[in-house]
């Protein structure tokens, strides 16, 4: 069985494209173009992971996202999906020249299982995918 995968980006033409490379290569994709999209399709399709851009609606859609998603509290409406792996595929570095680093001691991000910036390999990508899954 494929594994399916939540693609959050509202690069609607990179979605579309990386949907294409990934289903080729046997994923299920499904695109949501918004945090507020993303949210209803992670509950609802339940994926068995969850790639999204950094900057969606705000510059900062993508991190309150994975903040939403992970959250710890017994009554989230999120806890179903909360250890689902999530993948940052960010411009972020490139559009405010930001650098974030994945060490614990040195992020404020919740856990994610990794970021890739843009524009990505689909080699690289694929690679994370299977670390993921």
């Amino acid at each position: 069985m494929s594994k399916k995968i939540l693609l959050i980006d509202n690069d609607v033409s990179l979605c579309e494209q990386l949907s294409t490379q990934l289903a080729a290569h046997g994923y299920a994709v499904i695109c949501a173009h918004s945090a507020v999209e993303g949210r209803k399709l992670a509950l609802t399709e339940k994926p068995d992971a969850i790639v999204t851009e950094a900057m969606l609606e705000t510059d900062t859609a993508g991190f309150e996202l994975v903040y939403q998603l992970r959250d710890e509290r017994a009554d989230s409406r999120y806890a179903s999906i909360r250890s689902t792996p999530i993948l940052l595929l960010t411009g972020i570095d490139q559009a405010t020249h930001f650098r974030f680093s994945l060490n614990e001691k040195q992020s404020y991000l919740p856990k994610i299982s990794g970021m890739l910036s843009k524009p990505v390999q689909l080699e690289n990508l694929q690679e994370k995918l299977q670390q993921m899954l």
